[in-house]
């Protein structure tokens, strides 16, 4: 079931919300488990009893963890948490892909699984590998509540494409959390905004995605239109999602983390990844990344913890080697950047700081967006002129001026010049009182555009589904 549908929006959503403010606050969990269960359900049957398997071993771990965590077998439990969390997503993910590198290059015969990708399992997987190696290192509490970890697990409003919600982070809420009005208020404002992200504006970024797919005339400028298409679309179908999460979240009395802060307007690739899928970066940050070292160590050990986590990085976007190599790509320029290259850029313009981290981000998502690596070669030689086609073309400016509008407003939209205006506004008396008497009306009429387009339209895929 995707948020952007009209199921969700008009029937499942409203009927959750009207049946969890109805119950007592000890029923509430037991209704977020039922509905997030029945959310699951609704869109993988088969793979349903895998989440509550993976709940139930999560959930065991942590009390085994709680009860020897002292003792001198402390990590048996710990490594077993980590084979049995992280053993689905190997499986599923990546199995077919380790048969075919297999065949490639021992020239076997050994037949793909084809096996079906349980929906979300890269996201809760790693959110209950957070909880139990948070408990073996005191940084969380056990949870003796099979309901309420079962419910942290599987919260529908982030259980298909994250944020990443580690446990300590809604600990405390899923045994007693507040409501109010301005809360919900906020959750459904932040609601919308997300799903006009995800509708009017990814949406018909993709449309144009698919019509450089399919057209036969290309060129060299609209092989950058497309990318850029691209990179504008992933990011407003994946802050757009994290956008309705949080909202939801809110709505439900949980305050989830931020996962994007307009990582567009960075000033290097560090910035970019300190501000684009916040909770990925911080995950393989505080369980990769500082366990193996950091920065606290020797040069070339740090160079390895880099590679090492970039290519997991990678990895977990996709089982193809466009994603290994996209993980590799930010590895050499996050290292270059550590080494030399920041302080160098630290001496220019804003503005060409700005222009160098657009074009390795345009070029990182044309890598990323590739089916395999010879539609990535194509499309980066397409780009820098390198195969036999045209600069322009009439078929080429016709399109760009079909979807000029909707790039302008996603180049805009993509920064925070909107939002720091409205603020400015709202400190004034007069403009205040104007802000606020359009923010419903504005809202409206853009969950009527939404609707409009739902009803109408049939092209509405969610980017982050398939990883």
């Amino acid at each position: 079931m995707l948020f952007s549908s009209i199921t969700f929006i008009y029937y499942f959503l409203p009927a959750v919300l009207v049946l969890y403010f109805l119950v007592p606050f000890r029923f509430k969990n037991t209704v977020l488990l039922a509905a997030s269960l029945f959310f699951y359900f609704y869109g993988e049957p088969v793979y349903s009893i895998l989440i509550i398997l993976a709940s139930l071993s999560g959930y065991l771990h942590g009390l085994w963890i709680d009860k020897v965590k002292n003792g001198r077998y402390a990590k048996v439990p710990l490594i077993s948490s980590v084979i049995l969390g992280l053993g689905p997503l190997v499986f599923f993910k990546y199995t077919d892909f380790l048969i075919f590198n297999v065949n490639a290059v021992l020239g076997t015969g050994l037949a793909p699984l084809r096996i079906a990708l349980p929906i979300g399992i890269s996201f809760y997987s790693f959110q209950i590998l957070s909880y139990t190696i948070d408990v073996y290192r005191g940084q969380a509490g056990v949870q003796r509540n099979f309901l309420d970890f079962a419910t942290y697990v599987s919260l529908f409003p982030q259980l298909i494409a994250g944020p990443i919600v580690r446990y300590t982070t809604i600990e405390a809420e899923l045994a007693c959390r507040t409501h109010s009005l301005a809360d919900f208020a906020y959750g459904v404002n932040r609601f919308i905004i997300g799903l006009s992200k995800k509708v009017l504006l990814a949406n018909t970024l993709g449309e144009l995605g698919k019509v450089f797919d399919t057209i036969n005339e290309k060129t060299v400028l609209f092989y950058w239109i497309y990318a850029i298409a691209f990179t504008l679309q992933i990011y407003f179908d994946f802050s757009g999602y994290s956008d309705m999460a949080i909202g939801m979240g809110r709505m439900l009395g949980f305050r989830f983390l931020e996962n994007f802060n307009y990582p567009l307007i960075s000033g290097s690739i560090t910035e970019f990844w300190r501000r684009w899928h916040m909770s990925l970066g911080t995950w393989f940050r505080d369980y990769v990344y500082i366990p193996m070292g950091g920065n606290r160590v020797s040069r070339l050990k740090w160079l390895r913890n880099i590679t090492v986590v970039w290519f997991l990085t990678g990895l977990w976007h996709g089982a193809e080697w466009n994603f290994v190599i996209w993980g590799l790509y930010f590895a050499l320029l996050l290292a270059l950047e550590k080494l030399f290259l920041k302080k160098l850029l630290d001496k220019i313009h804003p503005v060409f700081r700005h222009l160098y981290t657009l074009f390795l981000i345009v070029v990182s998502f044309v890598i990323f967006n590739a089916d395999g690596i010879g539609e990535c070669s194509m499309n980066l030689k397409g780009m820098f002129g390198l195969i036999d086609v045209p600069l322009i073309s009439s078929a080429t400016l016709y399109y760009l001026r079909s979807y000029a509008l909707t790039l302008i407003v996603g180049a805009v939209a993509a920064t925070p010049f909107v939002t720091g205006l409205l603020k400015k506004l709202a400190q004034k008396g007069r403009s205040a009182m104007i802000i606020n008497a359009a923010e419903p009306v504005v809202l409206g009429l853009l969950l009527l555009a939404i609707t409009g387009y739902l009803v109408d339209g049939s092209f509405n895929p969610f980017l982050y589904f398939r990883f």
